[in-house]
């Protein structure tokens, strides 16, 4: 009895973190709609920049920790997508893109991948 239990609150507990994770990509990618209306050079642009790096840098690190279960394959291809994201966010901050929609078009993937 005292394991089903505990396994239920694992359970419970990853359905959690993946909601966590839905809602700060839905956040993200909300904004990054906005800064593509705005423009690169807007203050959305800065300001969605600025979320979208925090949270792919939150999430390579979370897929670099060691007591990460995720298949070995699937996080080295997440991390692959955080660099791109990172890079590409690089480039729009320093006026060589405006490739927002691509940026919203891997997230909103990866976000639907998390149901």
């Amino acid at each position: 009895m005292y394991q089903f239990s505990y396994a239920e609150i694992q359970q419970d507990d990853v359905a959690e973190s993946k909601d966590r994770e839905r809602q700060v990509l839905d956040k993200s990618i909300g904004l990054l709609e906005r800064a593509r209306v705005a423009g690169p050079k807007s203050r959305d642009a800065i300001e969605a920049l600025y979320f979208t790096n925090r949270v792919w840098m939150r999430f390579i690190e979370d897929l670099n920790a060691p007591d990460n279960e995720l298949d070995l394959s699937l996080k080295a291809n997440l991390i692959s997508v955080g660099f791109w994201i990172l890079r590409e966010s690089d480039k729009i901050r320093k006026g060589e893109s405006e490739n927002f929609e691509g940026i919203i078009d891997i997230s909103s993937i990866i976000r639907d991948g998390l149901k």
